[in-house]
């Protein structure tokens, strides 16, 4: 019993603190059962018993399961079965002691650690905003497993419960007590002294209300014609939101709505089968890894150069369009000074204006006050003065994508730097390496790459120069990381990471099209995957005008350094299609018409005109369509990983994901092959390269080598 401090008053009520030896957190590890089994017996060989607090001496009461062993888990077995079945029993014995039980909740009580809550009669929590309560588990692929769904379904009723177990809700202390899920907030120094005056006041307060005769589902149980609309609703709407690539939120409102149709231990009994179904599911392994232990690398800073933390305190964003005025907000938003420049004062001006649209928005939904408002409008000056940049400790040239303006303005504004400070260059696609040879001091250079619209965009891939120091990494890092948003390194090349794999999703969807397959059937394909919007409809936002000029721009620049680059060396289709769209005046969405054409009332509707760019009317299946779409984007982030662009598995994972869109249900594309099985992606890859070309095709060293890491990471 280490793990747990057991101290008795003389009124005969008994604190069990948590303490779990060598960990910052109490966790569900290989100790818990044991340590709960002997607090639970020594319970109950009390004679004076009168009742029991369960406190934390952490920072937070519990954090629930190790995600480690559910990771190690292969088979949806009896032993597993078991293992599950053991660690929620506790859980029940607690709630059966013939005495009041409270839980005094002193910080974050997630998963587990509120499934133990649940388990107690009363709960207090302190009044910390940092104390959220709530069962997070559907976002890394599981079910609350130790009696969560079946307890918050009997204690809130189906419709509150829902959001809170479909959507992971964390809920802060007092919209936890307006919902239901606590009792009482006090002061953090009271949450003792409160439970013991609870247990002297109700001491007769041990039974739980699902043990109770009679009891009823607070607002209805399953047969009740407003809940029998509920879950018809829920269904539709949730199949609408996951379609039907997530296992874990199906689950969930399936034994959510039956645990109200069989006794509550049959009902736990069917929760945890459903648990043990997940824990061995793609889906689950990939939203551990990708979403827990690769989002806790990024924001521990495993992937960041050792050395201090630096913190910018004068920024300046060159360039006020689109980009430059989305990232000047970015910097407002957190607090950092920034001069919003361009050549005409006007624009500046309209630039500012973006951000304050932004948060007109933001106060007419209720989630900024006016006074926040312009606090973070007084952030932003717009300029039209270099000098009105002086003394930045960041500068970011956010100009149109082209090398003859960037090579203009960086050596220009350079000497407005401050003298440790570091300047990047909001590029897509054209090599660092180059545009640092227009600046004096290239170590100090750097690709700050962010995506649009950036206010919703919440990542930057960081594009590191033959130069670049780590030095200036780590302030790029650091600088990423203090407007909060996620910092993705890649080294340098045409096109980095994002844009090269963004690239060949587009190109996929026009292949598609030159194959035969109907425009319609070819964005369903997309939707079928996950993708968050189809091929052809992004090509629209993005533009056929833009990626002409990409490609342009990139054959300039192979004629300037006398090399043929392979940038777009696959993507046919592409320049074969956007270049006759151009011509028949279909620029993209904002030139009025695409893929699509777009009525005054904002609907949009696929152009009748593409049937021209089929070359065959060859039957595509639709699983074809699916994994062509897929694959190529997941073949080209091997690639940049197997040439040293990407670094990490983490970063390749979670930068597929945030910044173009990868399925989130896969993990990433290298968890996208992870789970599949290495050798049979690459089997599937090879079926694809013969059947619809080489641009499927990957030498099987790149896979050995992603082979050989897993080995070594095991």
């Amino acid at each position: 019993m280490s793990d747990f401090i057991y101290e008795k008053d003389a009124d005969g009520i008994v604190t069990v603190t948590m303490d779990m030896a060598g960990q910052s957190a109490n966790t569900m590890n290989a100790r818990f059962v044991p340590g709960m089994q002997d607090v639970i017996a020594k319970l109950r060989a009390e004679e004076d018993l009168r009742g029991v607090i369960f406190a934390s001496a952490k920072k937070t009461f519990f954090a629930g399961g190790d995600l480690n062993d559910i990771l190690a888990t292969t088979r949806a077995d009896a032993e597993t079965f078991a293992y599950i079945e053991a660690n929620k029993a506790v859980y029940r014995d607690l709630e059966r002691l013939p005495v009041p039980v409270v839980a005094a909740i002193n910080g974050a009580a997630l998963g587990g650690g509120y499934e133990l809550c649940l388990a107690c009669n009363h709960r207090i929590v302190a009044d910390d905003p940092k104390a959220v309560v709530g069962l997070p588990e559907v976002t890394l692929g599981l079910l609350p497993g130790a009696g969560g769904v079946v307890r918050l379904t009997a204690l809130l009723g189906l419709e509150k419960a829902l959001p809170y177990l479909l959507e992971g809700k964390q809920a802060k202390p007092q919209q936890a007590l307006s919902e239901g899920m606590v009792d009482a907030v006090v002061a953090k120094d009271e949450l003792i002294p409160a439970a013991r005056a609870w247990i002297k006041a109700n001491p007769d307060s041990q039974t739980q209300p699902w043990d109770r005769k009679g009891f009823r589902y607070p607002n209805g149980d399953a047969l009740h014609p407003r809940i029998r609309q509920t879950i018809q609703v829920s269904s539709a709407m949730l199949f609408q939101k996951t379609r039907g690539l997530l296992p874990a939120p199906e689950k969930i409102l399936d034994i959510a709505v039956n645990s109200m149709r069989m006794s509550f231990d049959a009902a736990l009994r069917m929760e945890s089968r459903g648990i043990v179904a997940l824990m061995t599911t793609p889906e689950c392994k990939a939203a551990i890894t990708t979403f827990f232990f690769g989002m806790q690398a990024i924001r521990s800073g495993k992937v960041r150069p050792e050395g201090p933390q630096w913190k910018a305190s004068k920024a300046a964003v060159l360039g006020a369009g689109m980009m430059g005025s989305g990232i000047a907000y970015a910097h407002a938003r957190a607090g950092l000074t920034t001069a919003l420049k361009d050549m005409e004062m006007a624009r500046a001006e309209k630039g500012k204006a973006y951000s304050q649209a932004l948060c007109d928005k933001a106060i007419k939904r209720g989630r900024m006050s006016e006074e926040a408002r312009a606090a973070l409008l007084d952030k932003i000056t717009p300029v039209t003065d270099d000098a009105a940049c002086k003394g930045a400790d960041i500068i970011i040239e956010a100009v149109f994508e082209d090398i003859d303006l960037k090579e203009t303005v960086i050596p220009e504004t350079w000497k407005q730097l401050a003298d440790d400070g570091i300047y990047g260059s909001n590029t897509s696609t054209l090599p660092i390496s180059i545009l640092a040879e227009s600046c004096p001091d290239p170590t100090r250079f750097i690709g700050l790459h962010f995506f649009s619209p950036v206010d919703k965009m919440k990542v930057v891939e960081i594009i590191m120069g033959e130069k670049t120091s780590a030095e200036t990494l780590r302030r790029a890092y650091d600088y990423v990381q203090q407007i909060g948003y996620m910092p993705i390194v890649v080294n340098d090349s045409r096109g980095f990471f994002t844009s090269r794999v963004f690239g060949t999703f587009m190109d996929e969807g026009m292949q598609l099209l030159q194959d035969g397959m109907s425009p319609a059937a070819i964005e369903r394909a997309a939707w079928k995957a996950g993708m968050p919007v189809g091929p052809l409809a992004v090509s629209d936002e993005v533009s056929q005008v833009l990626s002409q000029k990409v490609r342009r721009t990139h054959e300039a620049l192979d004629a300037r350094l006398g090399v043929e680059s392979d940038f777009g060396h696959h993507n046919t289709a592409s320049a074969r299609v956007v270049d006759a769209m151009i011509a028949q005046g279909r620029g993209g969405r904002h030139y009025g018409g695409g893929f699509y054409d777009y009525a005054s009332d904002g609907t949009k509707s696929l152009w009748p005109g593409l049937s021209q760019f089929a070359q065959g009317n060859a039957e595509v299946p639709m699983e074809d369509a699916i994994d062509r779409l897929l694959y190529r984007q997941a073949i080209e982030t091997l690639r940049c990983l197997d040439e040293g662009v990407l670094n990490t598995e983490v970063e390749a994972n979670l930068g597929g994901i945030f910044a173009i869109g990868f399925p989130a249900h896969t993990g990433g594309a290298i968890q996208f092959i992870r789970g599949i099985g290495v050798d049979a992606f690459n089997a599937r890859a090879k079926a694809l390269a013969e059947r619809y070309g080489e641009r499927f095709a990957i030498p099987d060293a790149a896979f050995d080598r992603l082979r050989d890491s897993a080995a070594e990471a095991a």
